[in-house]
């Protein structure tokens, strides 16, 4: 198995995918990729899915394991992922890598940020 890469996984991100991953029948287990904007703008965004979907392990913390594509993973190092909750409803949001953008609602970057 490769050493796992260095994508943080905060407690209540970590906590929500064992959930989810629970609830889809994947204890365990949850994969991440990013997905490209339909625009093509140079924005991409997170999707997280049950399962490792023909992954390869990133990250490991309180019973979860997170795949990702191994195509993706130089686009995940050093990233975090965080869930956020409140009365309003709640997500996941990612930090966006040195000397890119972050999107408005915390769920992607721009590698290529216009001036």
């Amino acid at each position: 198995m490769r050493k796992a890469l260095s994508l943080t996984i905060t407690k209540s991100a970590a906590a929500e995918l064992l959930r989810q991953s629970a609830f889809g029948g994947s204890p365990g287990e949850m994969h991440i990729d990013l997905l490209p904007d339909s625009l093509d703008e140079g924005w991409l965004y997170i999707r997280l899915r049950v399962g490792q979907q023909m992954g390869v392990p990133i990250a490991r913390t309180d019973g979860i394991t997170l795949f990702a594509p191994s195509d993706q993973l130089n686009l995940l190092q050093g990233l975090k992922l965080d869930y956020f909750c409140d009365l309003s409803g709640g997500g996941f949001v990612i930090s966006a890598p040195e000397g890119a953008q972050s999107s408005g609602c915390g769920t992607g970057f721009n590698m290529n940020p216009r001036d």
